[in-house]
């Protein structure tokens, strides 16, 4: 004996049968109902007898009602080395936007404590320092992607993996427009 059940409120069932081979096949369509209700359809089939189908409404209050789109499960992030850098990967607008973070505060605090420009700073022992901070950013960023450990999941409330994008996109800019500007002033910004 077989036993089927649905929700005839949300998705009715149409059948019809298939001439060459007698089998019954069911279709759900949508259906409107009248809110706060839900129709539930049964229907037991037995091998050689066929049953009628019975219908009952049963008030259903909205926080009962079941979810019309249930939430897919996010699926694993890849700890493969060529997706994690991949172009649209994780890990490379994340780690340029740290490294601009860091760069731009740099070079302005440099340029108001000394007064050079960016590319005195980077010719008077600025360049050994980029390449270190560079590797080890680079390296931290990438230990947790390996893992497993995702940028969002260990969002907070106020700096959210959202806003470490978007802070590190204006630094990118921020550097572009400091070294762009001093090029054509001829000189440091300050």
């Amino acid at each position: 004996m077989a036993t089927s059940a649905y929700m005839a409120g949300f998705m009715p069932l149409v059948s019809s049968r298939n001439h060459s081979t007698g089998l019954r096949s069911t279709y759900l369509l949508p259906r409107q109902h009248a809110a706060g209700a839900m129709r539930v359809r049964c229907q037991a089939e037995d091998d050689q007898q066929q049953v009628q189908p019975q219908e009952q409404t049963i008030p259903v209050s909205p926080s009962q009602q079941p979810a019309r789109n249930p939430p897919k499960p996010k699926a694993k992030e890849s700890t493969k080395f060529s997706d994690v850098l991949a172009f649209s990967g994780p890990a490379p607008e994340r780690i340029n936007g740290r490294l601009a973070m860091i760069g731009f505060v740099s070079a302005l605090a440099v340029e108001l404590a000394r007064g050079d420009d960016l590319a005195t700073q980077l010719m008077n022992g600025g360049l050994p320092w980029f390449v270190g901070t560079a590797a080890l950013l680079s390296v931290a960023s990438l230990v947790p992607l390996f893992k497993g450990v995702t940028a969002q999941s260990k969002s907070g409330s106020l700096m959210t993996a959202d806003a470490e994008l978007w802070n590190g996109r204006f630094a990118m800019l921020g550097l572009v427009a400091l070294a762009f500007t001093e090029y054509l002033k001829g000189g440091p910004l300050v």
